[in-house]
């Protein structure tokens, strides 16, 4: 291996520890379509249901990742700030939403941490569930997309969490999470997978 090319490896390596800089390779960035529905609001999204045909065929839909560089855009602050007022807009008031519900299939969830000092809402990108007890409980679950019902569902008491960190996206991180709080995880990652909780009845 040359100088040039070991300067070349050096310099990306100095750009990743200290900007979180990763080249972009075309995927997992956000489309067209997607873009303008993130940039079409400054208020509240609308919240797709399954009483629509369309709606429907979305919130069914598998979600893919987000590119680090992706998730380091602006596209993604907002899209977050976004999802967070509309969650806990009076019109909604729900403790969880994903990003399908809001017509994007990316693996993007926002969930209350009841299990944190100050109960905040938190955003995860790229989550998904790598272990899963066998403790489980009946609890009721309702849905935003899901209006006007509620039912028993038969969850997990505690689950590792995997997403990436924000501030370094190229990095994946892991949390356990128990109780109330894993039950929202569960039912919102359901929503990545196409899945929703009147599925599991």
């Amino acid at each position: 291996m040359n100088r040039n090319t070991l300067l070349v490896i050096l310099a990306i390596a100095i750009g990743i520890i200290v900007w979180g800089y990763i080249p972009d390779r075309g995927e997992g960035g956000f489309t067209a379509e997607e873009r303008e529905l993130i940039r079409s609001t400054d208020s509240i999204f609308r919240v797709l249901t399954v009483e629509d045909s369309l709606d429907n065929a979305i919130l069914r839909s598998a979600s893919t990742n987000l590119s680090p560089k992706t998730i380091k855009s602006r596209d993604f602050v907002d899209l977050c700030n976004t999802m967070l007022r509309t969650v806990t807009h009076p019109s909604q008031d729900g403790v969880g939403i994903a990003a399908p519900q809001i017509g994007i299939n990316r693996r993007v969830v926002a969930v209350q941490r009841f299990d944190k000092p100050g109960e905040p809402f938190e955003v995860y990108p790229n989550v998904r569930i790598v272990w899963a007890s066998d403790s489980l409980a009946y609890g009721p679950e309702g849905c935003l997309s899901v209006p006007d019902r509620r039912e028993e569902v038969l969850r997990s008491q505690e689950i590792v969490i995997e997403y990436a960190l924000m501030q370094r996206p190229q990095w994946a991180v892991r949390d356990t999470v128990k109780g109330f709080t894993a039950v929202i995880f569960q039912h919102e990652i359901d929503h990545l997978d196409g899945v929703l909780y009147i599925d599991r009845l």
